[in-house]
């Protein structure tokens, strides 16, 4: 009797694991033969923005991305992406990129409406061989597209398909489908004849995305004809895993600026080619590409990277001097990238560099209302002008680092949009084992099936990145079982973990913490993650002033003065009121936790990010150096050091105290420092 209850036991128990097993995936993941993902994407709208990100996406709503199509002359006049003569490549995608998330995130009717008409034309007026888009200049004439020869670049098609997969994981549209089916078929039939630099080189540098695309539908429909496109599209894309692997590249790309191979250069393409070893490992499944995707990121990063978090590229990559530029494009498509590397390799690294460059560089590229942007900022910005600077595109009209809807190119007007958005949408990932992953933080709330398919709510209740403490909240209509992860930042050597206030369990650097449980409707969760304030090593031995996943820049008071130019529009100048030429002495950065003093104001109503709403002020004695002053280029460069890494030229005798406030909040700004004896 006893043996047959044992049996009896031993049965249920693998019935149990075998129906556990069995689960039916609540989210797409890959089909074989593609590698499985780490992580998995969840549709548009299962994660909403709460708090003070709520608040930052209702700025962009009633700012540009609300409302670019009724004053950008691009988008607005006669546009191509509705049938007119208007845009017919980049720009409209760009915008829609970032649109249609925020329309969906915000649940905004008019946003919805605005930005349907131009995915129903869309989807409408695709050709009988499956080409789509604006009219080419043969169908004006009234010729038909009997061959790819007559079709147009590959590039903005890209992005319309980013679009269609954003729109089509909201509102399951029944059309979307068979329609990027048709265009992929044509151009299977067609990359041969019409490759991707038969129009552009911006295709060939930015064919990763066109792959990622095609993978998305292969797990969408298990049509293996994709698999044999990706295939062809990888080998005529920039070769950025053997970039990256060999290492020469990101060391040629800083010492010899040529006229050479600038595309490869490119800060943009850079940060959309970077994921291209990620992207191209599912179907190959060897650790070749996930070394080249680690080492290459180190190594742009050791390179060109700068204390915001972003490399630099002005337009071109450019080393990792703190007067070097990077454009707001680079910024939002490298966030882009490392959202996607994320959930294929669940490598925590990416998770840290995403949210350091989120929430230092992207901020302080707009302004308040979500209008205006730079095209170039810099980290030790001490003035905001026109003028050439120490740019690798200096641009004849200086108008590269103003504040201005028009400065310097216009694709950053139009794609600025997609950097907040998705990365709203990527605070959280489904897990392969019907779970649930919180790998980047900020207030924000999921609706999510888990297990075997029961709905939880999870509300995300911080003031993150300004604050040490995440808590969250479980809601469901019954207890239900399902692992849930958690990153613990780097920078905090231990975290703590507890549930319904009870501590349950300790978590180290970078480690991933899944706890997997019977959750009850009402769990509370907190997470704690103590932070230090600390100094980093920058360029020429500077030091940066770290505490959490933010760094912190002198606060430097503001003259804005707003101009107008016929051939520009309206743009703003910043320049400096106060004094911004110190250095650090090495007491203060040896030992920054006895002579900073960090002090917290706490988070205004309607936050945005400036000077004035900074929650967070560090305090901390410095010296003048009055040699230090801003060269005839416009640039403030790092004085210069000895050998030992210390500026040993004329300072003030008598210390000040000076306020530092996050690098996201500031327009002016010192962030690295010279150090001083």
């Amino acid at each position: 009797m006893k043996m047959m209850k044992n049996r009896l036991l031993l049965t249920l128990i693998i019935l149990y694991s075998w129906s556990g097993f069995a689960q039916k995936a609540q989210y797409q993941g890959n089909k074989a033969p593609l590698a499985p993902l780490k992580y998995i994407e969840l549709p548009l709208g299962a994660v909403k923005p709460q708090g003070w990100l709520r608040q930052q996406l209702e700025v962009m709503k009633k700012g540009a991305t609300g409302h670019l199509d009724e004053y950008f002359p691009k988008i607005q006049n006669d546009n191509g992406w509705l049938g007119g003569k208007g845009d017919a490549w980049e720009e409209t995608p760009y915008w829609l990129d970032g649109a249609v998330p925020l329309a969906y995130l915000l649940e905004d009717k008019a946003l919805t409406l605005k930005v349907q008409k131009y995915i129903d034309w869309t989807l409408s007026t695709q050709r009988s061989n499956g080409f789509f888009g604006p009219l080419t200049n043969e169908e004006r004439e009234g010729k038909p597209i009997s061959s790819c020869e007559q079709g147009a670049d590959w590039w903005p098609r890209m992005v319309m398909l980013k679009v269609l997969q954003q729109y089509y994981t909201a509102t399951k549209d029944t059309r979307v489908i068979p329609f990027m089916t048709k265009y992929f078929h044509y151009q299977l039939q067609s990359i041969k004849a019409c490759p991707l630099n038969k129009w552009t080189d911006w295709a060939r540098a930015r064919g990763g995305d066109n792959i990622m695309s095609a993978y998305w539908l292969y797990n969408q429909t298990g049509d293996k004809s994709l698999l044999e496109l990706a295939d062809i599209l990888y080998q005529q894309t920039t070769p950025w895993t053997q970039y990256m692997a060999e290492r020469n590249w990101v060391m040629q790309a800083s010492a010899n600026q040529t006229g050479e191979s600038w595309m490869d250069r490119h800060a943009v393409n850079v940060g959309m080619g970077i994921k291209l070893p990620a992207i191209y490992y599912q179907s190959q499944k060897t650790d070749y590409y996930l070394k080249a995707m680690s080492q290459g990121w180190k190594d742009i990063m050791t390179l060109h990277g700068l204390p915001h978090g972003m490399f630099s590229g002005d337009e071109d990559l450019h080393g990792n001097e703190p007067s070097q530029g990077v454009e707001l494009c680079a910024i939002v498509e490298t966030m882009f990238s490392l959202e996607n590397v994320l959930g294929i390799t669940g490598d925590p690294m990416y998770a840290q560099a995403l949210e350091r460059m989120t929430y230092n560089a992207l901020p302080t590229q707009t302004t308040d209302d979500y209008i205006s942007r730079q095209y170039f900022q810099t980290a030790n910005q001490v003035e905001v002008r026109r003028g050439t600077y120490d740019f690798s595109l200096p641009f004849y009209r200086g108008m590269n680092n103003v504040f201005g809807p028009y400065a310097g190119y216009t694709c950053c007007t139009s794609n600025m949009h997609q950097g907040w958005t998705k990365f709203v949408s990527h605070l959280w990932y489904a897990t392969p084992q019907n779970g649930l992953a919180s790998l980047l933080y900020g207030p924000s709330s999921i609706k999510a099936k888990v297990g075997n398919g029961i709905e939880v709510y999870i509300n995300e209740s911080t003031n993150y990145p300004f604050e040490d403490q995440i808590n969250f909240e479980l809601q469901s209509a019954q207890a239900v079982t399902f692992p849930w992860e958690f990153r613990i930042p780097e920078w905090c050597q231990e975290a703590t973990i507890s549930i319904n206030g009870k501590e349950f369990q300790k978590g180290k650097a970078s480690e991933i913490v899944k706890i997997q449980r019977q959750w009850q409707p009402g769990d509370k969760v907190t997470l704690h993650f103590p932070s230090e304030v600390r100094t980093s090593v920058w360029a020429h031995n500077s030091r940066v002033v770290e505490k959490g996943p933010l760094v912190y820049a002198l606060k430097i008071e503001e003259e804005w003065n707003k101009k107008e130019i016929k051939e520009e529009g309206t743009f703003y100048e910043i320049l400096p009121k106060s004094p911004w030429n110190f250095g650090i002495p090495t007491s203060v950065a040896e030992k920054p936790s006895k002579f900073l003093q960090v002090s917290s104001k706490g988070m205004p109503q309607g936050y945005v990010w400036n000077a004035q709403n900074a929650p967070i002020e560090i305090k901390l004695s410095a010296k003048q150096i009055p040699a230090w002053v801003i060269n005839n280029d416009g640039v403030a460069r790092i004085p210069v050091t000895t050998r030992d890494g210390f500026y040993q030229g004329a300072v003030d005798s008598k210390e000040q105290t000076i306020t530092l406030i996050p690098y996201g909040c500031s327009k002016l700004r010192v962030v690295a420092f010279p150090l001083i004896k």
